[in-house]
């Protein structure tokens, strides 16, 4: 069974001028347990939205999610938001660690969303992400590949059986880049995790051995894409 089975997704919001803004339309998406698939998405082919949908931080208009076998759409905001806390793991672009604490707290409040902290396995997760002498520092004391990997550790808390990760290495340099994304697929093979990232870098996508473009997936991206002139 599919970990991830998305059938007849649409998201759209209103616009100023009154209309309907189509930013997803996605027919079918499967993800199987433990695969790694790379999303191929430039800017405006709702590859935030899509995740945002999967993670269950938005509802979709209509379609389904189902995740592990659980039907997303029936459930209320606090049950998501339950089941995004102990299946899913979220690397955001921008990190979002919380700047008043330490890497190891910003880990064990990640946990507290879910079955509970656990301070023993909050630091091996650091150090597996090479932050063992950095436990107490606070993110504006660590270097942005560092945040970075406080960000890995605090997905991966909760021990989810899917890891999202829009643009990880957007905000860092090409040598950070490459270890950044070695050390997640490193991490989520070790903690039995499937892992779906969405980039436009070209070398990052390079890296999987699974690549689908966001733009083939989502009907509405190709009817926003800029039409090739007829001259």
């Amino acid at each position: 069974m599919p970990l991830l089975e998305i059938s007849h997704l649409k998201k759209s919001y209103a616009t100023p001028e009154g209309g309907v803004h189509v930013v997803v339309d996605v027919p079918e998406f499967k993800l199987d347990p433990q695969v790694q698939v790379a999303l191929s998405g430039e800017s405006g082919s709702g590859k935030t939205t899509f995740l945002n949908l999967i993670a269950g931080i938005l509802a979709p208009d209509t379609g389904s999610i189902k995740l592990n076998g659980l039907e997303l759409g029936g459930l209320h905001e606090s049950s998501r938001d339950r089941v995004r806390a102990t299946t899913i793991g979220y690397i955001f672009q921008t990190f979002n660690l919380l700047q008043g604490y330490t890497a190891l707290e910003n880990v064990l409040l990640g946990m507290s969303f879910g079955p509970g902290a656990d301070r023993e396995f909050a630091k091996s997760l650091l150090q597996r992400v090479g932050l063992d002498g950095k436990l107490n520092h606070l993110p504006r004391q660590l270097s942005t590949g560092q945040q970075q990997r406080v960000a890995v550790a605090r997905a991966l808390a909760n021990r989810p059986k899917l890891v999202l990760a829009d643009e990880p290495t957007g905000n860092l340099d090409h040598t950070n880049a490459g270890e950044s994304l070695k050390l997640i697929r490193e991490a989520c093979r070790e903690n039995g995790a499937a892992l779906l990232l969405v980039s436009h870098d070209r070398e990052v996508l390079g890296q999987f051995e699974l690549v689908q473009e966001l733009g083939k997936l989502n009907r509405a991206a190709r009817e926003c894409a800029p039409r090739p002139n007829s001259k």
